[in-house]
């Protein structure tokens, strides 16, 4: 009987068995190398950075929360390509303003394992204190109850007092900072201590003298300050009516690529934990010939303006001081609140639309707001911020103005009039509390929304200036949550909001509205 068709024909299986066999091999011999691959990529990868933009005190990653209200803060537009240095060598990839954190890869193997285990020491320490800070935070009852034998925060001028004292103390106990030594004189660890711009000179100086805060062992800080100054650059670079700032732009750039050739931890973060000051208001522009200082490291700046590049995440709101002598004496009070006859007072240029406006509005028009454009010889500008009730703070060329710390010394409520001003500190000091805030367009209607304060209302103003003065005086040498350290302060948050390590990690909530 003839075989079937069907027992003539060998089983699919069968014939292709070889064939198959050699599929399975090569699938698992290609399955090992990828898993290689992603192995050795992880342990080289796994040593990055994370910073949340506009998260400084909110675990939501692009939201800054206080007193119940949100504001979104995107990242900043990077500088014109024409306005960077092409000669600078930072690495530039991987920065796009429409990303919410960037990851950076570790550029040194060799020393991979010694820094990972120093950096991982340092951000637990930090960790900690996100604790015991958002632990001060979940209290109902704001009001401080820390020990301290020099001053206790209290009142309605803070955010949050509790969170405020638990972080300044956090601060006191771990923080360091590292000053690169590299620079001469005057361009570098100097500046003025004199002036509108004495602030830049006096950080500088007092961080030099500072035992707290200033570290020797850079494997030790927590951040690293670049101390060059802006103001002295413009004196010694600056070709006078040339507008010409690339010269001082490429000596920053060239300062920056120093730092990172020689030091390995301006690569480790591209910046993001290094600091520069600036009371100059050229100093936000000028960092943008090194674009990584410019769009990541925490740049404290005196001109805090959004519409210019400030990120209040990232960057710090910096005191604008003057200090004629460079001393305090004789500038700090005045009289009390019933003793002030003066309802506004305003004296200065036309310098920018602000003032332009004011003046149009009020120069000489009107007994009870008494505005200058120059002061006549028989007043005193000091005398006149003493005796008046809120001293007008318009912006000029650039946001910040030294008038705001003049009325705060005077103990006169400062009328903040200005767009896009970030007033120093606020992430801290609740400002609706001891200033008057007018919006540009309600110039003419300046005394009417003064005239409406009312006698209670404007002596609570008035006493919670005095309250806050401590935090804006300058001090040689420099005293606890003085000017120097409420900057200081400042840093250390931006240094909180930033996590070098596992990209998995959430933002910082240490949120001193709660």
């Amino acid at each position: 009987m003839p075989p079937s068709s069907s027992s003539n024909k060998l089983p699919f299986s069968s014939s292709f068995r070889p064939y198959s066999l050699f599929l399975v091999i090569l699938f698992v011999v290609l399955l090992a190398v990828i898993l290689v691959i992603v192995c050795t990529l992880g342990d080289a990868s796994s040593f990055q950075w994370t910073r949340r933009h506009g998260s400084l005190l909110d675990f939501a990653p692009t939201t800054l929360t206080f007193s119940g209200t949100s504001q979104v803060f995107a990242v900043a537009d990077p500088p014109p390509t024409s306005s960077l240095n092409p000669q600078i060598e930072e690495r530039q990839e991987g920065i796009g303003k429409d990303k919410v954190y960037e990851k950076i890869k570790v550029t040194s193997a060799t020393n991979e394992v010694k820094r990972h285990s120093r950096l991982e020491k340092i951000e637990a320490t930090l960790a900690r204190a996100r604790l015991a800070i958002k632990e001060a935070g979940r209290v109902q009852n704001k009001t401080s109850t820390y020990d301290d034998p020099d001053y206790v925060p209290r009142g309605p001028i803070y955010r949050n007092a509790k969170v405020f004292h638990r972080s300044y103390l956090e601060m006191e106990r771990i923080f360091k900072i590292y000053v690169y030594e590299e620079g001469e004189q005057p361009l570098f660890n100097d500046g003025p201590c004199k002036s509108v711009y004495a602030t830049e000179g006096r950080f500088i100086h007092e961080l030099a003298m500072d035992n707290n805060y200033r570290t020797s062992d850079p494997n030790q800080a927590h951040v690293y300050f670049l101390p060059y100054s802006v103001v002295a650059m413009v004196r010694y670079l600056y070709v006078p009516d040339s507008h010409d700032m690339s010269p001082i732009g490429r000596t920053i750039a060239d300062y920056v690529n120093v730092i990172a050739n020689k030091h390995p931890y301006w690569n480790r973060s591209l910046g993001a934990d290094h600091v520069m000051v600036s009371c100059h208001d050229w100093g936000p522009y000028s960092s943008s010939y090194a674009p990584f200082l410019y769009n990541m490291s925490i740049r404290a700046l005196c001109n805090a303006n959004t519409s210019e590049g400030f990120i209040p995440s990232k960057d710090v709101s910096f005191p604008e001081v003057q200090l004629k002598t460079g001393e305090i004496k004789g500038i700090l009070g005045g009289p009390s609140a019933s003793s002030r006859h003066i309802l506004a007072f305003f004296a200065g240029g036309r310098h920018g639309h602000i003032r332009h406006l004011l003046l149009e509005h009020w120069k000489e028009k009107d007994k009870d707001v008494l505005v200058y454009e120059q002061l006549p010889k028989h007043f005193s500008y000091d005398s006149m911020f003493k005796n008046s009730k809120f001293c007008l703070c318009p912006s000029g060329y650039e946001v910040a103005t030294a008038r705001v710390m003049d009325a705060i010394y005077a103990e006169c409520v400062p009328v903040l009039i200005s767009d896009g001003y970030v007033p120093p500190f606020s992430d801290v000091l609740n400002w609706k509390s001891f200033s008057v805030q007018v919006k540009v367009e309600d110039i003419p209607n300046i005394k009417g929304i003064l005239s409406s304060i009312s006698q209670k209302q404007y002596i609570s103003l008035q006493r919670r200036v005095k309250q806050v003065q401590r935090h804006f005086v300058v001090n040689g040498p420099s005293k606890r949550f003085d000017i120097f350290h409420m900057t200081v302060h400042s840093i250390w948050l931006r240094r909180l909001n930033l996590r070098l390590g596992s990209p998995s990690r959430k933002a910082f909530d240490g949120n001193m509205s709660k």
